[in-house]
């Protein structure tokens, strides 16, 4: 006689592929955005914008300098030195220090859009794509444990940097800065995190 044991088998089989799951003795899929090929990463997409980006950045950048004129700001520091290069950080660093650099560049600006009305309408276009490169590069960079090491080095320096500008600055100098930074920002820094390990 030929005993059918499927049926009573498979709740048994599917009961201890749950526990070694859970136990973690089977590898389980992460989706982990830290590789630029990862699923849901799509940065590389940005190694250039269109020209029709390009030229609303461009008419944000005049709209933002002659705001900045009226202002007459007097601003000794600089935020964004010419010693700025992600290119001296380690590649799976330049998407974190990017990613800093974006948040502080959207929030000045939004800032400013909504303390002019003058910028309102220039800024829309060039705010949303900022806001969709942002929402692309954070499904790259894989979260860090709240426990784990901190970054140290050049990278904790520009972090703490970004980080402390909003105290130390003036809004019309926090301004400045970005809107001085933003083609850098956008063809350099942009295009290096995009192009991974080929930028050096």
């Amino acid at each position: 006689m030929k005993l059918d044991m499927t049926g009573s088998c498979m709740p048994v089989l599917v009961l201890m592929a749950a526990v070694l799951t859970v136990t973690g003795a089977v590898p389980v899929a992460r989706l982990h955005g830290a590789l630029p090929d990862a699923r849901g990463c799509h940065i590389a997409q940005f190694k250039s914008l269109s020209p029709q980006e390009l030229q609303a950045f461009k008419r944000a950048k005049d709209a933002l300098e002659e705001s900045l004129l009226l202002k007459d700001c007097k601003c000794c520091s600089h935020l964004f030195p010419r010693t700025w290069d992600l290119r001296q950080l380690q590649v799976r660093e330049r998407p974190v220090a990017l990613e800093a650099e974006l948040a502080l560049t959207l929030k000045v600006l939004e800032a400013a859009a909504d303390a002019d009305l003058v910028l309102v309408d220039v800024l829309d276009q060039p705010l949303h794509t900022l806001h969709h490169i942002l929402s692309q590069l954070r499904a790259c960079i894989q979260p860090q444990p709240t426990a784990g090491p901190r970054p140290r080095g050049r990278l904790h320096h520009w972090l703490h940097r970004l980080q402390e500008a909003p105290k130390k600055e003036s809004p019309g100098c926090l301004e400045a800065s970005v809107t001085f930074n933003l083609f850098r920002l956008l063809t350099r820094d942009l295009k290096c995190v995009a192009s991974g390990d080929l930028c050096v």
